[in-house]
């Protein structure tokens, strides 16, 4: 038997209030009730983001609220009849059997294949009809452990089976045989609409007549279509939440795209689509695109600023890692070997070796080689930003003309702003490449060879010979500007006001990022007689520690009446995010104040830089926060900026809290002390 669901976990014919939030903060609280999880607010907070995503309402008055979440410690079904119904969102009415899936974010895959069986049941008549005939909870706890064992559950389709033979003779016709179509199913957390989703589209191609093989992608993986089942496909289904893995094995073929749970409510419909395309010469068809993917707003018009901003992100969430390693390394390497390492490290490590070490001995000669590993992977960060810039908007074709067009841009001297325009010229490219029609026989060599080796020449050719110079001046000029300033007295201070501002103006956005990504870049040009970008890299450190550390003091020390269970518990977590330097520890508070909490923040981080340009407090390290001391000079001086921030921007948003809104933050109040009597 398992032990995902107990009786302590059912509850049977209860009120649990009005809407859903009181369903799932309930249910939440009994998980942590029956000791499975550590915190029930921090397992609500998580189910409820998700929920906001998308509603977990589904036909025949069935819900299923579920999250990963780091707050439970054994996966678990929490289970609820109502009387009456809440309504999570379905189209048919509100939900009377209420499911909370939990799993912990570290969730292995047997208990992952447990959670997608019970998902997989609920689309089953006889498994909801018994929930609802049960008349103790022990009789809930057998009909849903005889799903998740197995011994009930209706065997999916695998990944590459045969399609069923018994279609329908009248059923529809390609060319005088039966369709065949192939589908891609996953949701945001890969654990329920995913295999729910497959299962309907499955059973809906069978009764319609057609092979129809589905690819569940879920959280603990999934197993690629084979090939052949692919190249034979008429069109493809993408009923997905999020990006499609390894999109460009369904190049050219003909496309529906949607959300996961159209996939479950209206399977039938998708596959018709599916067929008119297959018919269509002109239906759109998969390029390759990242952006193929579809979520359930997918049909939804996209700005062009959000795809923009979501092109760079993806970039720059790419580069992290190589700034992150190769930053620590130098900042290493001038442990180990002294300031002086730098300027002869590449001819020590090629020069010496552990058994013919330098005049300076082990120090020196560890430094060099930590320096040097360092500094080349540092060489990577335009590279990668263009690379994976181009990646976002062209997928995996993108990404060769993309990394040549960085290399260009650094050749040129046009920096990290060369590497943004040529990874979005190279993707660009590489994308409308992809949609050109090919004939049958070239599309396997298009994603791999045609458009990488077009892309590079196309995208690297506009940066040698139009764009290159021009953007090289221009990085020039504001680095001539930044240096100007932080070499005056005043400019100086001016300069740490603007990084603070940014780094703390969307706590990990677009804005952040470019003022993160200007000083990560400026590192690579750093030495002994320039100092500058050590500068302004502890400017920005410090100033994006500001917000979740200023959140967690505010929240869990100077007012905690102030802020809701659920903030209280997230500032616990902010304390250490915000000395790892992880602005988005502060997100959860700005998603829910954002107009107070924003401004704070900023006050805050404007406070912080200042101060850290007026102390000249320099830090050799990208990122870490606190537990890089060893790479910042003076640390007091970091400390002093740090704490001075953080205490301005919590008591800046205590006062806007206490003072601005008020008849908004007394419901607030009593809201939250209805929460804590009810507790």
């Amino acid at each position: 038997m398992s032990d995902t669901i107990t009786t302590g976990l059912v509850s049977l014919d209860v009120d649990l209030g009005g809407d859903k939030a009181a369903v799932i903060r309930s249910l939440a609280a009994r998980v942590a009730a029956q000791g499975r999880a550590t915190d029930g607010d921090a397992l609500y907070a998580d189910a409820w983001a998700r929920e906001q995503k998308d509603e977990t309402g589904l036909p025949g008055g069935i819900a299923i609220p579920h999250a990963k979440s780091a707050a439970v410690t054994q996966a678990s079904l929490a289970f609820a009849r109502l009387k009456p119904g809440v309504a999570f969102g379905a189209d048919d009415g509100p939900a009377d059997l209420v499911f909370l899936i939990a799993a912990p974010d570290t969730a292995a895959e047997e208990h992952l294949a447990v959670l997608s069986r019970l998902a997989r049941s609920l689309m089953r008549d006889d498994f909801t009809a018994g929930l609802r005939a049960a008349i103790t909870p022990e009789e809930v706890v057998r009909i849903v452990d005889e799903a998740i064992s197995g011994d009930a559950a209706p065997a999916a389709a695998p990944a590459g089976a045969a399609p069923a033979a018994d279609a329908a003779a009248s059923g529809p016709t390609i060319e005088g045989r039966t369709p065949r179509i192939v589908a891609v199913t996953s949701c945001a957390t890969g654990i329920a609409h995913t295999f729910m989703a497959a299962d309907a589209l499955t059973a809906a191609g069978k009764e319609a007549g057609i092979d129809l093989v589905v690819e569940p992608q879920g959280s603990s993986g999934y197993q690629a279509l084979p090939r052949q089942l692919i190249d034979d496909a008429d069109a493809v289904i993408f009923a997905t939440d999020v990006d499609v893995r390894e999109i460009a094995r369904f190049a050219g073929k003909p496309v529906v795209r949607s959300g996961v749970k159209r996939g479950i409510e209206q399977p039938k419909q998708l596959i018709d689509e599916a067929l008119a395309a297959a018919a269509d010469p002109n239906a759109t068809r998969v390029t390759g695109a990242a952006a193929a993917a579809g979520s359930s707003a997918a049909a939804a018009p996209v700005s062009v600023g959000a795809r923009i901003q979501r092109w760079l992100l993806t970039g720059v969430s790419y580069m992290i890692p190589f700034v992150a390693g190769g930053g620590l390394l130098i900042a290493l390497g001038f442990l180990l070997g002294g300031y002086e390492v730098g300027e002869e490290a590449f001819t020590v490590v090629i020069e010496n070796s552990l058994w013919a070490l330098p005049a300076g001995g082990l120090g020196q000669y560890f430094g060099s080689v930590a320096f040097v590993i360092g500094v080349t992977s540092m060489g990577f960060l335009v590279s990668v930003l263009a690379g994976f810039i181009a990646f976002a908007i062209a997928d995996r074709p993108g990404i060769a003309p993309g990394f040549v067009a960085g290399a260009v841009a650094v050749l040129m001297n046009a920096g990290f702003i060369g590497g943004i325009v040529g990874g979005l010229l190279a993707g660009f490219i590489a994308w409308w490449l992809g949609r050109l029609p090919a004939p049958r026989w070239l599309r396997g060599l298009m994603p791999v060879v045609i458009i990488p080796l077009l892309g590079s020449i196309f995208a690297s050719g506009l940066m040698v010979l139009f764009l290159g110079r021009p953007i090289a001046t221009l990085m020039v000029w504001l680095t001539d500007w930044l240096n100007g300033l932080a070499a005056s007295g005043t400019g100086v201070i001016v300069l740490g006001v603007i990084l603070g501002l940014m780094m703390c103006f969307d706590l990990g956005g677009p804005v952040n990022k470019v003022a993160y990504v200007f000083a990560t870049t400026g590192l690579a040009a750093a030495s002994a007689t320039n100092t500058t970008p050590y500068l302004i890299m502890a400017a920005v450190m410090a100033a994006g520690m500001v917000p979740p550390l200023a959140m967690a003091l505010a929240s869990t020390v100077l007012a905690r009446p102030l802020f809701p269970p659920v903030e209280r518990e997230n500032g616990k977590a902010a304390w250490l995010l915000g000395a790892a330097f992880i602005s988005e520890g502060a997100i959860p508070f700005a998603a829910a104040d954002p107009l107070r909490v924003i401004p704070a923040s900023m006050l805050g981080g404007a406070v912080t830089g200042a101060l850290s340009m007026a102390f000249a407090v320099e830090s050799l390290a990208p990122h870490g926060g606190i537990f890089v001391f060893f790479a910042i000079n003076p640390i007091w001086g970091f400390l002093v900026a740090l704490a001075a921030g953080t205490v301005v921007s919590a008591l800046a948003v205590i006062a806007l809290k206490k003072w601005v809104g008020r008849a908004e933050l007394e419901q607030a109040e009593a809201i939250a002390d209805a929460e804590t009597v009810a507790a």
